[in-house]
């Protein structure tokens, strides 16, 4: 059973810039996955820190506290609750629709 799609409500006139910026979360992802994988925690805190800045600017509440999270567990450092925000991350982007408004 899939999980429901979380709807985004973003505004009319970001709609161009909506497909370049979930292509740039996707590599993201990536670039996390990439730095637990070599314990890079001071990559995490920076990528975690980046994304609470770029989330919320775009309407995408989720992402800002997803890097505030993945910064803070990276600080401890605690790999597993790291790793955990970033899978909760991966499903979040996997299920994401847009609305403009």
């Amino acid at each position: 059973m899939s999980e429901p799609s979380e709807t985004v409500l973003v505004a009319r006139e970001l709609a161009s810039l909506i497909p370049a910026f979930l292509v740039n979360r996707r590599s993201e992802l990536a670039a996390l996955r990439a730095a637990l994988a070599a314990e890079d925690y001071a990559g995490l805190c920076q990528l975690g820190h980046r994304m609470k800045g770029v989330g919320a600017s775009y309407g995408f509440a989720p992402i800002s506290a997803y890097g505030a999270q993945i910064e803070d567990r990276a600080r401890a450092p605690d790999r597993a609750a790291v790793a955990a925000q970033i899978e909760a991350y991966a499903e979040y982007l996997g299920r994401v629709r847009i609305v403009y408004d």
